[in-house]
């Protein structure tokens, strides 16, 4: 908790900073660019407007209360990115849907990353050095991950090459913002581990990722308990979809005159059976080896 309030208070003090007319920072040369780069600022939300070129214009009405929902009970998660346009103004660059539900939430402030000009070295260094740290979370640390893939367009590939990680373990990290915001939180507060989030993953429905979740901090769960619990959980799913799903029914037959064209053929009685599943065998009996001659010879007209 000690660790939450002093990230708020070091975003309140920035906030302040980037009100000070004497300190109007619209470049990474300029004095105290380096405090901005790369930092979590607390900005007022009507200092922040849409950006006009935002393609997508239609937002769900319910989810976006959904949202809000979690926001007002949980904070805004993941800062929104803005760019610096004057002083004290910025425009929208992602995070549309966290704005207008932090709007909806009641919300005044909201985290936000800013960009200024030229600034794109500048926070890949900042970013960089901050995964470094030891004192973060696994969910800061995804998150970064999930900025310099955004923003500075990397690849996993060259990502991990900047931060000196193998690709496996960034996409671990990655992997974690597809868990329910709730959880993501759960393991930011360390009521659960990275190793149990990772097994959570596995389970694509929230509401049953969220089960879970309560059930290992209920029982205090080990990750290797986890790990069990979702393996049974995806067993009964995977059964119960076998169970759900119609039977196939046979999509033909084979009459009795058509069997007598192979009796008639070979000149034996010949068994046609098919199966419920439509695949079929063919019997074709032979009773000596001058029969079965005879029958090869009339497969070689």
């Amino acid at each position: 908790m000690a660790k939450a309030i002093k990230k708020q208070a070091l975003g309140r003090g920035l906030s302040a900073l980037l009100k000070d007319p004497s300190n109007d920072i619209k470049s990474v040369e300029d004095t105290n660019a380096d405090k901005v780069v790369g930092n979590i600022i607390e900005l007022d939300i009507d200092t922040i407007e849409i950006n006009p070129f935002q393609p997508r214009t239609n937002f769900n009405e319910e989810t976006l209360k959904e949202l809000s929902t979690s926001i007002r009970e949980l904070g805004v998660i993941q800062p929104i990115t803005v760019r610096k346009i004057a002083f004290n103004q910025y425009q929208l660059i992602s995070g549309e849907r966290r704005l207008r539900a932090s709007k909806l939430a009641g919300l005044t402030t909201i985290p936000a990353y800013i960009r200024i000009a030229n600034d794109n070295d500048s926070l890949v260094m900042a970013l960089v050095e901050n995964i470094q740290r030891h004192d973060l979370d696994p969910i800061e640390i995804a998150l970064s991950y999930q900025r310099l893939i955004d923003e500075i367009q990397l690849t996993q590939e060259q990502m991990s090459e900047r931060v000196g990680k193998k690709r496996s373990t960034v996409t671990n990290y990655l992997r974690l913002l597809k868990l329910d915001p709730i959880i993501q939180t759960g393991i930011r507060d360390e009521f659960i581990s990275m190793g149990h989030g990772r097994a959570l993953i596995a389970i694509e429905d929230h509401e049953a990722q969220l089960d879970i979740y309560h059930k290992i901090i209920q029982e205090n769960l080990s990750v290797r308990e986890t790990e069990q619990l979702v393996k049974e959980y995806n067993q009964g799913k995977d059964s119960s979809n076998k169970d759900d799903q119609p039977k196939k029914k046979m999509s033909y037959t084979i009459s009795d005159s058509q069997k007598k064209i192979f009796t008639d053929f070979f000149g034996t009685k010949v068994d046609v059976k098919i199966s419920a599943t439509g695949k079929g065998k063919i019997t074709l009996p032979f009773h000596s080896a001058e029969d079965l001659e005879r029958i090869l010879k009339l497969l070689e007209k």
